[in-house]
C-alpha cells in the first residue's frame, strides 16, 4: 500500500470520526438544552455513579474486556428519560477516556458513538412501542421485548460504527480481529441482557416501595463482580509480565548475547512491553549498528550524526504524536505507529545503545509504560556493557598469552637454538684440529636441538583447544575411553545418571582431568580387568567417580612419592578440586582396588564464579 493512500485512508477515517462525533455531540447538548428537574436524586447520583465505575473497570471476557454499563444506562432512561440518559451517558464516557489519556478523536468520538447508537435504538423502540400494545402483552413481557429489542439494535448499530472505522483508516483490520471484538461485545451484550431480564423478573413482584436501597441493592453485584474482575485481570496480566520479565532476564543472562538472538526473546520483548514495533542499535568498538528489528519497521539508513545524538540521550524521551515530531529514527517505523519512545542503554554514564519502541495511538506511552521499558533497556545495557568486557578480557588474555609465547620461545628455544649454532660453528672450526672436542660440541648440539624440539612441541600442544572446549564433558569422556579401550583392550563400563545441566569451562576442565589421569593410573599401573566411570547429576551435587579392581596402593606412600614429582598427580587433583569448591576422595587398598569420587556442590554447576585462568595442569 502506497504512502498517498495511506494518507487518504487516515483523512477519510478522520472526516468519519469528525461526523460521528458532531452528531453524537449535538444530542449532548440538545438534551442539555432539554433538562428538567429530577425527582429521586440520591438514585440519579447513585446510578451515575455505579455508570461511572463500571466504565473505569471493563470487565475481563473472553478474549477482551468490556463495560458492563447497557442496564445502568437503560435504567437511567427508565427513570429520567432519553435527555438525561444521553448526557450522563456521554460525560461518563467522556471523562473515563480522558482519565486514561487518550487521543482528543478519540476522546470525544467514543461517547458520541455510543450516544448515537443509543438514541437510535430508543427511536426505534418508540416507534414499535404502538404495535406491541396491540398484542395485550403483560408488563413484565412487553418491558422484556422491548429491552430485548433495544439491546440488540444498541449492540448491532454500536458494532458496525467502530467497524467502519477500523475498516476505513490505513491499520490492518482482519477477520480474526473482528471476530474477536464481536465476541467481546457478545459478552458484555447476554450478560445485560440477563440482567435485564431479571429486572422485569424481580419488578413483576410486589415487593413495596422501590427506594434508593433497592437500586442499590440490585446494582451492587453488577458493579462489584465489574470491579473485582477488573481487579483481579489487572494482577493476571501483571503477573504475566513478570513471569515474562524474569524469562527475558534469565535468557539475556545466560546468552550473554552473542551476534544473534533468537526470534522468540525478540518476541516477548513485544509483548512484555505491548508495543506495535521496535529498534535496537549497540555501539561495537565505536561503531553503531542496528542490532535487530521487529514488528513493524522499515529499513533506514541513519547518519553519522544521528548517532551522536544518541551517545548524548542519558535519559528517556518521549514523542507522544509522530505527526509532529517524531525524533531521529522515526522514519525506521511505519507511518501508521504514532507515538514514539527512545531509551537510551546507559551505564556508567555511557550510552551502549538505544533501545526504540512505538505504538499506533497518539499519548499512549504512561509513566508506567516508560518505566517498564526502562526496566528492560537497564537489562540490556548491563548485558551488553558485560559482552563489552568479556570481548575486551579475551583480546587482552590472548595479546598477553602472544606475549608469553614470544617470551618463552626467545628465553627457551631461541636461546637454545644460538647456543646449538654458535657450538656447531665453533664444532666446524676444530674438526680437523681436535676432532673429540668437535664430537663433544656435535652432542651437546643434538642435545639442545632435542631439548628444543620438546619444547616446541609442548607449546604446540598447549596451544590446541581443550577437549572439553571442543565437546562436552560427557563427549571429551567418552571420546578418551574409545582411545584407551582401543589401545589397551581395556573393559570401561561408563554410566550416566541425572538430567544433564551445563558446568563451567573450569569446572569441566578440573573433572576431564581427574578423570584421565585417575583412568590412566587404573590403566598403566593397577593392572586392573574392569573399570567403572559413573558421572551423576544429582539435586544439591555433581558427582565423577572413577573404580577399578586393580592391585591398588597406599594412599600415605602416595602422597609422599607426590610431593617430589610435578606430574599432575594426586596433590594436584587435590589442589585443582579446591579451586572450584570440590571435595576429591580416594579410597585404595594394596590388592582392594581404587576408587577416585570427585564431589562439585550445585552452585558450582553453571556460576562460572571461578577463574579460568586460575588454574593450569601441571
Amino acid at each position: 500500500m502506497n504512502q498517498d493512500l495511506l494518507i487518504k485512508r487516515e483523512n477519510y477515517s478522520k472526516v468519519y470520526l469528525t461526523a460521528i462525533s458532531l452528531i453524537g455531540w449535538s444530542i449532548i447538548f440538545y438534551s442539555f438544552t432539554n433538562l428538567e428537574p429530577i425527582n429521586q436524586p440520591v438514585v440519579f447520583v447513585l446510578l451515575l455513579l455505579f455508570l461511572l465505575i463500571s466504565e473505569y473497570y471493563p470487565m475481563p471476557v473472553w478474549r477482551g474486556y468490556t463495560a458492563i454499563t447497557f442496564p445502568l444506562v437503560y435504567m437511567i432512561d427508565l427513570l429520567y428519560g432519553f435527555y438525561y440518559t444521553a448526557l450522563v451517558y456521554g460525560i461518563a464516557v467522556l471523562a473515563v477516556n480522558l482519565l486514561h489519556r487518550r487521543p482528543l478523536r478519540i476522546v470525544l468520538f467514543n461517547p458520541a458513538q455510543l450516544v448515537v447508537s443509543f438514541y437510535v435504538a430508543v427511536s426505534f423502540i418508540r416507534l414499535i412501542h404502538p404495535f406491541l400494545d396491540n398484542f395485550l402483552l403483560t408488563p413484565a413481557i412487553q418491558g422484556i421485548a422491548e429491552y430485548i429489542l433495544l439491546l440488540g439494535i444498541f449492540f448491532i448499530l454500536n458494532n458496525f460504527i467502530v467497524d467502519i472505522v477500523l475498516m476505513i483508516r490505513p491499520q490492518a483490520y482482519t477477520l480474526k480481529m473482528w471476530k474477536q471484538k464481536t465476541f467481546t461485545e457478545l459478552n458484555s451484550a447476554v450478560i445485560s441482557l440477563i440482567y435485564g431480564i431479571t429486572l422485569y423478573i424481580v419488578g413483576s413482584q410486589n415487593r413495596g416501595e422501590i427506594d434508593a436501597f433497592s437500586y442499590f441493592f440490585f446494582f451492587s453485584p453488577l458493579v462489584g463482580i465489574s470491579l473485582l474482575a477488573a481487579m483481579i485481570g489487572r494482577l493476571k496480566r501483571e503477573k504475566h509480565r513478570l513471569k515474562l520479565l524474569f524469562s527475558i532476564t534469565t535468557d539475556l543472562n545466560r546468552m550473554l548475547p552473542a551476534q544473534e538472538w533468537p526470534s522468540g526473546l525478540r518476541e516477548r520483548f513485544n509483548e512484555f512491553i505491548r508495543v506495535d514495533g521496535s529498534l535496537l542499535w549497540i555501539k561495537k568498538a565505536g561503531e553503531w549498528e542496528l542490532f535487530y528489528k521487529d514488528g513493524r519497521t522499515f529499513d533506514c539508513n541513519l547518519k553519522p550524526q544521528d548517532f551522536l545524538r544518541f551517545e548524548e540521550m542519558k535519559e528517556p524521551i518521549t514523542y507522544e504524536d509522530r505527526q509532529k515530531e517524531g525524533g531521529i529514527a522515526s522514519s525506521c517505523f511505519d507511518p501508521d505507529l504514532k507515538s514514539i519512545v527512545y531509551m537510551p542503554l546507559v551505564v556508567e554514564d555511557e550510552t551502549v545503545g538505544m533501545f526504540v519502541s512505538a505504538r499506533s495511538r497518539t499519548k499512549s506511552f504512561e509513566d508506567d509504560d516508560v518505566q517498564l521499558i526502562a526496566t528492560l533497556a537497564n537489562q540490556l545495557a548491563v548485558i551488553i556493557k558485560t559482552r563489552m568486557l568479556f570481548s575486551e578480557k579475551e583480546k587482552r588474555i590472548v595479546l598477553e598469552e602472544r606475549n608469553r609465547i614470544a617470551r618463552d620461545i626467545h628465553d627457551g628455544v631461541a636461546q637454545t637454538l644460538a647456543g646449538a649454532v654458535m657450538k656447531l660453528e665453533t664444532a666446524g672450526k676444530k674438526f680437523k684440529k681436535n676432532p673429540e672436542e668437535t664430537i663433544k660440541l656435535i652432542d651437546e648440539s643434538v642435545m639442545g636441538l632435542r631439548k628444543s624440539l620438546k619444547e616446541v612441541r609442548e607449546s604446540i600442544y598447549a596451544l590446541r583447544p581443550y577437549p572439553t572446549d571442543r565437546a562436552s564433558l560427557t563427549e571429551a569422556i567418552l571420546s578418551k575411553i574409545k582411545k584407551v579401550q582401543k589401545e589397551y583392550q581395556e573393559h570401561i563400563e561408563f554410566e550416566i545418571r541425572g538430567e544433564e545441566v551445563p558446568l563451567s569451562p573450569m569446572t569441566e576442565k578440573v573433572l576431564f582431568d581427574t578423570f584421565q589421569e585417575s583412568l590412566h593410573n587404573a590403566v598403566k599401573h593397577s593392572e586392573a580387568s574392569k573399570i567403572e566411570i559413573l558421572l551423576s547429576y544429582q539435586s544439591q551435587h555433581f558427582l565423577l567417580k572413577i573404580k577399578d579392581d586393580g592391585i591398588g596402593f597406599s594412599l600415605f606412600q602416595a602422597m609422599l612419592k607426590a610431593r617430589n614429582q610435578p606430574h599432575f598427580g594426586i596433590l594436584q587433583m587435590n589442589d585443582a578440586a579446591e579451586k572450584i569448591n570440590a571435595s576429591l576422595q580416594i579410597d585404595s587398598k594394596e590388592g582392594a582396588g581404587t576408587e577416585v569420587t570427585i564431589t562439585v556442590p550445585k552452585m558450582g554447576f553453571e556460576g562460572g564464579d571461578i577463574d579460568d585462568q586460575a588454574y593450569v595442569s601441571g
